[in-house]
């Protein structure tokens, strides 16, 4: 197994991420790695729509902002714990984020949550810790978080 330098490690703003911060800042702390977090919102599309959607720019506008903002505070939490951090922000489904984070900085590792998606949404879309852990290039740790 290669080293770990870069850690990626997904984050929601959901109580699911504490658990994937913790374990991310534990194992930068013990490797002497760096961690770069990404956080990936997304305006899914209905599967079948008669119209086109279209979202209000404005809305856009306030939904980036809010998560520059609340991304920000994750920098300085981690940077507070004595870790090196940068982070990553992006309009693009949360899989396909992570894995080309992980890609784009040759990352060792990519830690990421798990909650249980059920029915038919986790059918028709399967979950985004399922990709991750298909598509990744590099190993992945996944933190199941309290319910």
């Amino acid at each position: 197994m290669r080293p770990i330098r870069t850690i990626v490690a997904a984050v929601d703003f959901s109580p699911h991420s504490t658990p994937v911060m913790d374990a991310a800042v534990t194992l930068a702390k013990q490797f002497g790695a760096k961690v770069r977090l990404v956080h990936a919102y997304d305006f899914p599309i209905p599967l079948v729509s008669p119209y086109e959607v279209a979202i209000p720019e404005p809305y856009l506008e306030e939904t980036r902002r809010i998560a520059a903002e609340q991304l920000a505070a994750l920098v300085d939490q981690v940077a507070a714990e004595g870790v090196a951090v940068d982070s990553v922000l992006t309009e693009v489904p949360a899989a396909a984020a992570i894995v080309r984070t992980a890609e784009e900085c040759a990352a060792d590792l990519v830690v990421i949550g798990t909650h249980g998606h059920t029915g038919l949404k986790h059918l028709l879309l399967g979950s985004v810790a399922e990709r991750t852990v298909r598509l990744a290039p590099c190993a992945v740790l996944t933190v199941k978080g309290t319910a």
